[in-house]
């Protein structure tokens, strides 16, 4: 199935994205008829307005499996395609391969070993064979979509390492960008990988492979060269660059972003100054903290409600004067470890409300539930601390759209230091190690004392970070880095903030 639309169509240099997911929910209404609306996550937040904006074609599972369903969702999709101003290629998965390959290999092989969480992965063969397979299914549905050399071809995540490789089999000569939206683990962990030397062969196989920080394309250079010795990446700046079977391989490090404007602007906005007179009215702390998490055992929520509870027990003045939304955003409900976590939050939730509510204030609020943009960015707007503290992230878009929806700049952003996004924001937030309990409860303590002044300051530069690498500069800049002739070319990148060893910087040298 191809849908069209005569815009996109006609367009030279089309921008094909390649995502295990199209970005769009599929859902029956009353009737039995299918309707679709965009989704959430954080490549569909950070690549949707791009191709909105310039068109193109989107490729990607859309979440049914059923051979029926084909003829009927066509009328979707064309309908879809109008509503966001790009196309949609549905890759259709057998059911028999859907559960191995997804909830199997990509999210209990890779995802907790590329997170360092490798006690939590399950090697099983018939994983890896599955992932395999959808790679050829994903493949021959890109080759078959390709109009032109000039076509940009760009493929995302860790489910879809293999379609570099892939393509190769089948002869397509069109470049081929890849980037790893989260981390890239380093040496001693990815060698526990039984697969180890395929998944690197295959990552050769891109053109350009992008990864979030320096630190994951060290990780993976070092990977590289410890395995496959014969092969050297070599170079000097933000792009590498080596020879893999008579071609150029790049491989470069690039800080995915939001679309800046859109949060500023939505902020401003009647809606969400009214909604967020509404939130601050509902809490009466003078200090009220934000957490917005997707259910996920990286993203460190245990801990962040420890550390809430310590801070609450070591600053006893803080009681009454602090109030804490969480946010969870429901996910792969269907793996259990998952349904575990749900209940170990609810559990902690329901221990520190019930050890520290006083008539009129209850310390956490918890929400296990998606939010719509307008109630997000109202909380965003509304919460004076946000406490973005993941055990491991590639990037975290919360704390972006934290900074670009904090229009009057008075908020404080606490911010993991093993999230991606410290590489970039390291210098004005308040750093912390995720795991230190008592090192989160003094910096909420800290940001609950912070002045106006210097709140003022550190996020005026968050946002001027956040402001000049947003979306579409790190779309021009990956592009750039993929299609350029001569790396020699590219030429510094200014607005880039680079990387830094940050595990032993102090919040007090922030500015």
């Amino acid at each position: 199935m191809h849908i069209t639309n005569k815009t996109n169509n006609s367009q030279k240099n089309r921008l094909i994205i390649v995502s295990n997911r199209l970005p769009i929910v599929l859902s029956k209404d009353n009737k039995g008829r299918w309707q679709a609306e965009q989704g959430s996550g954080g490549l569909i937040t950070a690549l949707a307005p791009v191709l909105k904006n310039r068109g193109g074609l989107w490729i990607g599972w859309p979440g049914t499996s059923r051979a029926h369903d084909k003829k009927a969702l066509e009328s979707v999709f064309t309908r879809a395609a109008g509503d966001f101003g790009y196309t949609f290629e549905p890759v259709f998965l057998p059911e028999s391969l859907v559960n191995a390959y997804y909830f199997g290999f990509s999210n209990q092989v890779l995802w907790p070993l590329f997170h360092d969480l490798q006690t939590r992965c399950d090697f099983s063969p018939d994983y890896w064979n599955a992932y395999q397979k959808v790679n050829e299914i994903f493949a021959r549905t890109i080759a078959q979509n390709i109009k032109s050399q000039d076509d940009h071809i760009w493929v995302h995540d860790y489910h879809l390492m293999g379609v570099g490789q892939a393509l190769r089999k089948l002869h397509a000569t069109a470049k081929i960008g890849y980037f790893l939206h989260i981390p890239f683990p380093p040496l001693d962990i990815f060698l526990k990988l039984p697969w180890r030397f395929q998944i690197l062969e295959s990552l050769l196989c891109y053109d350009m492979i992008g990864f979030q920080t320096q630190r994951d394309r060290r990780n993976f250079v070092q990977c590289v060269h410890a395995m496959l010795n014969h092969i050297r990446i070599k170079g000097r700046g933000q792009v590498l660059s080596t020879q893999v079977n008579g071609r150029m391989v790049r491989v470069g490090n690039f800080p995915i972003s939001i679309d800046y404007n859109e949060f500023a602007k939505k902020a401003g906005t009647r809606a969400v100054e009214k909604r967020v007179d509404e939130i601050r009215a509902v809490f009466p702390s003078d200090h009220l903290i934000l957490g917005v998490d997707r259910l996920d055992y990286s993203k460190g929520i245990p801990e962040r409600l420890l550390a809430f509870r310590n801070a609450l027990q070591r600053y006893p003045e803080l009681e009454k004067k602090i109030s804490m939304v969480q946010i969870v955003v429901p996910s792969r409900q269907r793996i259990p470890e998952y349904e575990n976590l749900k209940h170990e939050i609810e559990q902690l939730i329901s221990e520190i409300n019930g050890t520290f509510t006083r008539p009129g204030w209850v310390p956490i609020h918890y929400l296990y539930q998606g939010v719509d943009r307008t109630e997000l960015t109202a909380l965003y707007r509304a919460a004076d601390i946000a406490l973005v503290t993941p055990l491991k992230d590639g990037m975290n878009l919360v704390a972006k759209e934290y900074c670009a929806s904090n229009i009057h700049l008075d908020g404080v952003l606490i911010l993991s230091e093993f999230a991606g996004a410290s590489s970039q924001l390291y210098k004005h937030a308040l750093l912390v190690n995720p795991h230190d309990i008592e090192g989160i409860a003094d910096a909420i303590n800290q940001a609950c004392h912070m002045g106006l002044d210097e709140r003022k300051k550190r996020m005026r530069a968050l946002r001027k970070i956040v402001k000049k690498t947003d979306i579409y500069w790190w779309v021009d800049t990956f592009l750039k880095a993929v299609f350029s002739h001569d790396l020699d070319t590219l030429g510094p990148l200014e607005d880039y903030i680079p990387s830094q060893e940050i595990s032993n910087r102090k919040n007090s040298e922030a500015p």
